[in-house]
């Protein structure tokens, strides 16, 4: 997803996102060291989208702090 679908999520929904994408990233892990992942890329791109969403969580924060 992209940061600004990201952004339009609920903090509920961006804590359920996070959860299947870190759950997304350990089957893709146990795939590579089973040497049945075909797509590599794939890893990369579900590491990004964790970065992503804590991303918007510590803005959040951020912003609720400053109020």
């Amino acid at each position: 997803m992209k940061a600004r679908q990201l952004r339009d999520l609920t903090d509920e929904d961006l804590v359920k996102k996070l959860a299947e994408t870190r759950q997304e990233l350990f089957n893709l892990r146990f795939q590579s060291a089973t040497g049945a992942l075909e797509n590599t890329a794939r890893m990369r791109m579900a590491k990004r989208e964790i970065a992503r969403i804590l991303t918007i969580r510590t803005e959040r924060e951020t912003m609720l702090e400053r109020k």
